[in-house]
C-alpha cells in the first residue's frame, strides 16, 4: 500500500492511470505465470537419495523378508516400495562398498583383495592397492558435480590416508569409522599392533568421541545435522548412511538387550525352518524351496544341553536386539525427513553389505596364548561373562548356525560366495519407484548398478573421462526401467556376474551359478547349479551337464581376462581344511543312536522281580 501512495503523489494522472495499467498488466502476468514456474521448477529438481548399508545384515534378518525380528521402519519403506530378491553383493565388505561406490570391478577399484589379507602375489599389482584407489570416480563426487549435497556417515573401510578418506573422495560432510570393525562405544580396536579405530569428521581426525557417543546413534544424530544445516538452499541431497550394526562385536543398550529372552533357546534349525515358511507365504521364495544342508560341523540343537542352547540362543538375542536398535534409528531419520517436508522427494536404498558373519573374527584376531594379541585381547576385551555381553569390553559373535538362519533359505555365509555370502535383501522406495507398493521383483540386480541408476535419477552421466584421466567403464547396469516397472531385470540371460575374493571364486548367468571354493566349505574344484530349481545349492550338476560347465568356464575365463584377476596364492582359508572335520551329509535323523528315545514297554507287560 506505501508503494501505491508513492506512485500517485510522484505521476500525473495521466501518466498514474498509464502505469496502473502496467502494474496490473505485470501482476497478471506474473500471476499467471507464477503456477507454471513453480511447477517447472518442482518437476526439474531432482530427488534426494538416502542409501542405508547394514553391515553384515543377513537375507531374512527383516520382517519384510521372513524375520521374527521386529523391523517396523525397515519394514514400512517396504511396503511403500519394493522388495528384490535377487540381488547381488560381494561377500566381504570393503569389496562391496567399492563397487557400491565406483560401479566398476574390484580387482579394477583397488579392493581386489581386502586390505587385511592381500596375498603376496597381489601385492604392488594395480586393482590391489587396499583402498579405493585414484583410477576411479566415485558416486558422491559425480553426485556433488550434479548439484548434490553429499554426506557420510559410519563405517568407511576404504583408505585411512588423507587422499583416500571421505572427504577426499567426493563427501562434503562426514562422520565417518575408516576401520572395518571397532567397538561401538569408544575408539578400542582389536590388536596390539592398531589399538585405536581411526575416525574422521568432515575431512579432520578425530582425537576422540563425543561424550554420548553410541555409533548408531551417533551416526543418526550427524547425518540430521549434516541435512538441517543445508536445508532451504534448494540442493538435493545424497547421504550415505553406513551403519555398524549389526556387526559383531554385539555391543548395545541395555534397555535393547531383553527383548527376545528365551526367544532362540528353540536354536536355529526351529528359527530357518519358521523364516522359510513366512517367506514363501510372502512370495520372496518359491513353494518347494528347501533349505540349505546345515553346516556339517554345526550340531543340532535338539541333542544340546539346556544350558548349552540357552547361552547360544542369548548370543542371537544380542543380534537380534542390534538389529531391532539399528531399525529405531532408521525410524528416526525417516521421522525427521517426513516433519521437514523431504520424505515424498526422497529415494531410500537398504541393504546389507555382504552375507551374515559366521566365522570367529575375535579369535582370528586374538590367535593362540603366548602371543602379543592374545594379551592385548584379555585386557581390552575381558567382559566375557554372559551377564556383561553388549557392554564395553565384551565381544560376541553368534557363529555360523545362527549366521545360517540370517541367510535362510541359503546355504554359508561372508567370505564365501555360496548365495549365502553374496546375496542379500534389497529395498527401495521414492519417487523413482513406479511399480506397485508392497510388490516383490526377482530380477537379478547387483550393487554395481547403483552408479548408473543413481546417476540417471540425478539426471547425469558417467563421464568417459575425470580430472584428465580414462575412466574404467561401468559393470553395473541402470534399474530405471525396472524401477519404472517397464522391465523385471536389467539382465538378459547372457549377461554373468562374477566373484573373487580370498580365492574363492563364482560366476552366475541366467539361472546358473559357477562355483569354486576351498576345502571344506567347497571342493576345490569347480562345482555348478542351477538357481531357479535349488536356490540352497544342495545339487552339484558339474559331472551331469559338462557342456554348461564348459560354458561357464568360457565366461569365467573372460571375467578374468577383462579385470585382471588375480588368483591369491595365500589366503586365510587355505588350511581350512585341516581346522574342519570331514565333510558329511545333513540327514536328518542320523545317527539314529543319538535320537532314540528310551524304550517303554507295554504297562501290563511290566513287573517286578520275583524274589
Amino acid at each position: 500500500m506505501k508503494t501505491v501512495k508513492n506512485v500517485k503523489k510522484s505521476f500525473p494522472s495521466s501518466k498514474r492511470s498509464k502505469l496502473s495499467l502496467l502494474i496490473g498488466s505485470l501482476g497478471m502476468a506474473v500471476a499467471l505465470t507464477a503456477p507454471s514456474m513453480v511447477s517447472a521448477a518442482g518437476a526439474q529438481r531432482q530427488p534426494n537419495i538416502v542409501m542405508i548399508v547394514a553391515d553384515d545384515m543377513g537375507y531374512a534378518d527383516l520382517g519384510a523378508f521372513g524375520s521374527e525380528i521386529k523391523t517396523p521402519n525397515f519394514d514400512a519403506l517396504a511396503k511403500d516400495g519394493v522388495r528384490f530378491t535377487n540381488f547381488y553383493t560381494h561377500a566381504s565388505s570393503s569389496p562391496t562398498r567399492a563397487t557400491l561406490l565406483s560401479g566398476v570391478d574390484t580387482h579394477v577399484s583397488g579392493l581386489g583383495n581386502m586390505d587385511e589379507w592381500t596375498a603376496p602375489n597381489q601385492q604392488g599389482v594395480p586393482g590391489y592397492e587396499g583402498f579405493l584407489n585414484d583410477r576411479v570416480a566415485t558416486m558422491p563426487a559425480l553426485l556433488k558435480d550434479a548439484g548434490y549435497h553429499t554426506y557420510m556417515v559410519g563405517k568407511w573401510h576404504l583408505g585411512k590416508q588423507p587422499n583416500q578418506i571421505p572427504a577426499a573422495r567426493g563427501f562434503d560432510r562426514d562422520f565417518s569409522l575408516l576401520d572395518g570393525a571397532g567397538s561401538y562405544w569408544d575408539m578400542n580396536n582389536f590388536t596390539m599392533a592398531s589399538p585405536k579405530s581411526v575416525f574422521t569428521e568432515d575431512g579432520r581426525y578425530l582425537t576422540k568421541l563425543p561424550d554420548d557417543y553410541y555409533a548408531t546413534k551417533t551416526y543418526t544424530d550427524k547425518m540430521i545435522s549434516f541435512i538441517d544445516a543445508n536445508r532451504g538452499d534448494g540442493k538435493p541431497f545424497f547421504a550415505y548412511v553406513a551403519h555398524q550394526a549389526p556387526h559383531d562385536p554385539y555391543h548395545l543398550p541395555k534397555d535393547w538387550r531383553s527383548r527376545h529372552v528365551g526367544e532362540y533357546d528353540k536354536g536355529w534349525d526351529a528359527v530357518r525352518q519358521e523364516r522359510l515358511k513366512r517367506q514363501i507365504e510372502m512370495g520372496i521364495t518359491p513353494a518347494g524351496t528347501q533349505l540349505s544342508e546345515r553346516m556339517w560341523f554345526v550340531p543340532d540343537p535338539i541333542v544340546l544341553a539346556p544350558a548349552a542352547r540357552a547361552i547360544l540362543g542369548k548370543k542371537m538375542e544380542l543380534y537380534a536386539g542390534m538389529v531391532e536398535n539399528l531399525d529405531h534409528h532408521v525410524g528416526r531419520l525417516v521421522k525427521h525427513l517426513k516433519d521437514i517436508g523431504e520424505y515424498e522427494n526422497t529415494i531410500f536404498v537398504v541393504f546389507g553389505d555382504n552375507g551374515a558373519e559366521g566365522t570367529d573374527l575375535f579369535a582370528m584376531i586374538a590367535g593362540t596364548p603366548g602371543t602379543r594379541d592374545y594379551l592385548y585381547a584379555s585386557m581390552m576385551w575381558s567382559q566375557t561373562h554372559p551377564n556383561a555381553w553388549g557392554d564395553p569390553g565384551s565381544y560376541v559373535g553368534y557363529g555360523p548356525m545362527w549366521a545360517q538362519a540370517s541367510m535362510t533359505p541359503f546355504s554359508q555365509y561372508k567370505g564365501w560366495v555360496a548365495e549365502g555370502g553374496v546375496r542379500n535383501s534389497l529395498i527401495v522406495s521414492g519417487p523413482a519407484v513406479k511399480r506397485q507398493k508392497g510388490s516383490i521383483n526377482h530380477g537379478v540386480m547387483h550393487v554395481a548398478d547403483f552408479m548408473p541408476t543413481m546417476l540417471d535419477v540425478a539426471g547425469t552421466t558417467y563421464p568417459q573421462t575425470y580430472k584428465g584421466k580414462e575412466l574404467p567403464k561401468l559393470i553395473g547396469k541402470s534399474w530405471t526401467k525396472v524401477l519404472a516397472g517397464e522391465a523385471e531385470s536389467p539382465r538378459t540371460e547372457k549377461d554373468y556376474l562374477a566373484w573373487e575374493i580370498f580365492g574363492n571364486r563364482a560366476l552366475r548367468q541366467g539361472d546358473w551359478k559357477l562355483r569354486w571354493q576351498w576345502q571344506n566349505m567347497g571342493k576345490g574344484d569347480w562345482e555348478l547349479y542351477n538357481l531357479a530349481t535349488d536356490p540352497a545349492e544342495r545339487e552339484d550338476l558339474a559331472a551331469k551337464q559338462p557342456e554348461k560347465l564348459k560354458a561357464m568356464l568360457a565366461s569365467w575365463d573372460d571375467y578374468v581376462k577383462s579385470n585382471n584377476v588375480i588368483i591369491p596364492d595365500r589366503s586365510p582359508f587355505e588350511n581350512l581344511k585341516d581346522q574342519l572335520p570331514p565333510r558329511s551329509p545333513d540327514d536328518a535323523g542320523f545317527p539314529p543312536m543319538i535320537y532314540k528315545r528310551q524304550f517303554v514297554p507295554p504297562k501290563d507287560m511290566v513287573a517286578e522281580p520275583k524274589s
